[in-house]
């Protein structure tokens, strides 16, 4: 082919997005085209707000859109379910945490307590924010509904379930756990027990959770940020935070993960610091990255 016959031939890309009318990725192609084929993302890949999942629509319905799949609102109780379950892994492993690096002479230390507590929130958040939100924290759920981004007659249930689960794991980490420590013991490794004065500890418990809630907030609801990374945001925020303040006031940032320990051991001390101070902060949080966007 001489020179003037390789300009004559001319090749065309096109970009073609498949729908459902589309019976092959090659059907749109010619013999002088090259098509990329893109294809749908898949809604269920998608983290959807709380307490929602995609279904897909019925045949017998008028009009469907092609691909369309409408969201359809889960039951609360499963929310609850969902909640009381969450908190009570994550109060469990945390617990866990601590009395195997009591027992074992510090093995884990602050850093092994931190990462076993971010990674808790990680694989949780992973698997039922597209239940119930993942909240397992009254603070959140309160910081949540104080935004519009859950409605308030979920906030009730949501913060019961919260700490019943909060309880049940730390009477079952006590029963499991609890032989090899004196009563007294159990409670100065598991309890949240700040080791400053009250103002000091409020501020730090009021600072630790409004960066948890920012980062939360700025992840899951806002509709441009990436919410595939809702979880490893909220998890990395958890360990930073305990990395920072664990050894000033155990860095709970969650009234149940508290309570919990608390009831089950009988330590109280300055239990208040940590039922007023973290709603706070995750009010201010969530309501800093709102007034910020």
């Amino acid at each position: 082919m001489d020179r003037r016959a390789r300009r004559s031939v001319s090749m065309d890309v096109s970009v073609s997005i498949p729908t459902a009318a589309a019976a092959s990725p090659m059907a749109n192609m010619s013999d002088d085209k090259i098509a990329i084929v893109i294809p749908q993302r898949s809604p269920s890949n998608k983290i959807l707000p709380l307490g929602f999942q995609f279904q897909q629509h019925e045949p017998s319905q008028s009009h469907p859109p092609p691909g369309f799949a409408k969201r359809v609102a889960l039951p609360l109780i499963k929310k609850v379910v969902a909640e009381l379950l969450g908190t009570f892994f994550l109060v469990f492993i945390v617990m866990s945490a601590l009395i195997a690096d009591k027992v074992h002479g510090g093995a884990l230390g602050l850093v092994g307590v931190a990462a076993a507590a971010g990674l808790a929130m990680v694989v949780l958040i992973s698997s039922l924010a597209h239940v119930s939100g993942a909240h397992i924290n009254p603070a959140v759920s309160i910081a949540m509904a104080a935004f519009g981004h859950l409605p308030l007659a979920h906030l009730a249930p949501y913060v019961a379930a919260q700490l019943l689960g909060s309880t049940a794991a730390a009477f079952t980490a006590k029963a499991l756990y609890g032989g090899g420590l004196s009563e007294g013991t159990l409670g100065a490794t598991v309890a949240t027990v700040p080791s400053v004065g009250d103002a000091e500890a409020f501020l730090v418990e009021f600072a630790a959770t409004f960066i948890f809630l920012f980062v939360v907030t700025a992840l899951a609801t806002d509709p441009k940020a990436v919410k595939e990374l809702v979880a490893v945001g909220a998890g990395a925020a958890v360990m930073m935070d305990a990395l920072a303040f664990g050894k000033l006031t155990g860095a709970s940032m969650n009234p149940a993960r508290t309570l919990g320990p608390a009831i089950a051991t009988g330590t109280y001390t300055k239990t208040w610091v940590y039922m007023v101070a973290p709603p706070l902060g995750a009010i201010a949080g969530s309501g800093a990255y709102h007034a910020l966007k």
